[in-house]
This record gives C-alpha cells, sequence and structure tokens, in this order.
C-alpha cells in the first residue's frame, strides 16, 4: 500500500500497512504476527534476523527499514516510505558493527 495513503484507524489486516503487500504479508505471518495491532512494540532488526533464520536466507536489508515504517506507524508515527528509514538502519548497523569489532 502506499503509504501516503494509509489510514491507522482503517488498518484491520496486514496488506493495510504502508509498505506491505503480499509477499510483505507473508513475512510478517512467517513470524507469528497476524494482526497490524502486534507490531507495537516489536524491535524490526531482531524481526529481521528471525525471518532470515526462518528462512535459511539473508534477506535484503531494506526488509528492516519496512519493518522499522510499519511498527513506528502502528505506534503512532506518521506514515512514510520505506526509504525514509534508510539512513537509521545504516547507522545503526554501522554502529552495531563497529560495537563488535
Amino acid at each position: 500500500m502506499n503509504p501516503l495513503k494509509a489510514n491507522r484507524e482503517k488498518t484491520y489486516k496486514l496488506t493495510d500497512l504502508p509498505n506491505i503487500g503480499k509477499a510483505g504479508a507473508s513475512d510478517l505471518q512467517l513470524l507469528g504476527i497476524k494482526q497490524p495491532h502486534e507490531l507495537i512494540g516489536l524491535n524490526p532488526y531482531k524481526m529481521y534476523e528471525e525471518l532470515c533464520l526462518r528462512t535459511g536466507q539473508k534477506h535484503d536489508p531494506c526488509v528492516i527499514d519496512v519493518f522499522i515504517s510499519i511498527i513506528r506507524f502502528m505506534e503512532g508515527e506518521k506514515a512514510q516510505h520505506w526509504w525514509a528509514y534508510t539512513n537509521e538502519r545504516k547507522k545503526a548497523t554501522e554502529m552495531k558493527a563497529s560495537q563488535q569489532a
């Protein structure tokens, strides 16, 4: 769904979420998420790690951006395109990598 058209009050199913289509909804269901409100309070980085673990493959890191966008939306922020979170994700993953070095 186009995030600029998302309406939290009318978000009943996963595909009603901004930036989520059928494939994204399937990924969320694989993680055990069935309703949009279940995203509140979740960690998008842990969700990504779990998705990679469950599917046995490394997904594009942009999936993290999508997860950030839908969590923040459900927690009350304005809906945004997923790429609005790319710089935030890159900084967070760079910081984590430098801490592990």
